[in-house]
């Protein structure tokens, strides 16, 4: 697959629906609610389809009887063994309770190349593909426990749930032989979110959540920040940075990462 095949599949979710830059990840630059909503009176919705630049780093033992490989992937790494990626955020208010919802897919195959066989005679190439699919939703619900007209802050709990899948494949010639594992687990979360209107069409945003606490993995925790332009009341854009990370070890698979990048999203408010 070509690199721009990859880059427009991963950012497909921006020309979906119009989603990220004004939720508890990516924030509004606006009122909650547009002047003009169809929604009843006292409810607030948005949704941000984004780009997330992630660069992989840190220990991972895929398979139960395999071993733990340290890992070390730049983005443009990543966009090399690219099948499909998307991100996606939707966040709501109801008065004061407010939901949040962000959902990551990321699916890489990554080819290996042994060679011929170290044996007599001619024998075919001896090839390996690794399959990868990294799942994971973090929903949260909370209180707005500050309001007014240019600063808003929420505190949230929840849960991030994760589910990583892993299949290899070895060619050797006309023979070949697949092997597959998957495993995952579900964190309990607590976080913030604030946000602050610098001006009518400029905001900033900045959230942080912190779980695992030994119920899921070990520990985990999440952080954002963004800067966000608002063009209409309805859509705006988000730019920021966003790192997240885990320290899984269970029943020996092992799932120890820090995934961390710009991002970049456009937001869609009802």
């Amino acid at each position: 697959m070509g690199n721009s095949l990859k880059w427009a599949l991963a950012l497909l979710p921006l020309l979906a629906v119009s989603a990220e830059a004004a939720d508890p990840s990516l924030p509004q630059a606006v009122a909650d609610t547009p002047e003009d909503s169809s929604l009843p009176p006292g409810w607030a919705l948005q949704v941000t389809p984004y780009l997330w630049a992630a660069g992989l780093k840190g220990d991972i033992s895929p398979f139960r009887r395999g071993p733990t490989i340290s890992v070390e992937k730049s983005f443009s790494d990543v966009m090399d063994h690219l099948n499909v990626g998307g991100f996606l955020d939707v966040w709501g208010r109801y008065d004061r309770l407010v939901f949040s919802g962000d959902v990551m897919y990321v699916n890489t195959t990554d080819s290996h190349v042994i060679g011929a066989l170290p044996v007599i005679g001619a024998t075919p190439g001896l090839s390996a593909d690794v399959d990868t699919v990294q799942f994971s939703a973090t929903l949260k619900g909370g209180y707005r426990v500050y309001d007014d007209q240019d600063l808003t802050l929420d505190v949230l709990a929840g849960m991030r749930i994760w589910h990583i899948s892993n299949d290899v494949t070895v060619n050797y010639g006309t023979f070949s032989r697949s092997y597959g594992e998957d495993f995952g687990w579900v964190d309990p979360v607590i976080g913030f979110r604030a946000f602050y209107k610098v001006t009518p069409k400029f905001s900033v945003h900045a959230q942080a959540d912190i779980g695992g606490f030994g119920a899921g993995s070990d520990h985990t925790w999440q952080t954002l920040a963004t800067a966000n332009y608002a063009f209409t009341d309805h859509l705006s854009v988000s730019a920021g940075y966003k790192i997240l990370d885990v320290d899984y070890d269970s029943d020996g698979h092992v799932f120890d990462s820090t995934l961390k990048g710009p991002v970049l999203g456009l937001t869609y408010r009802f």
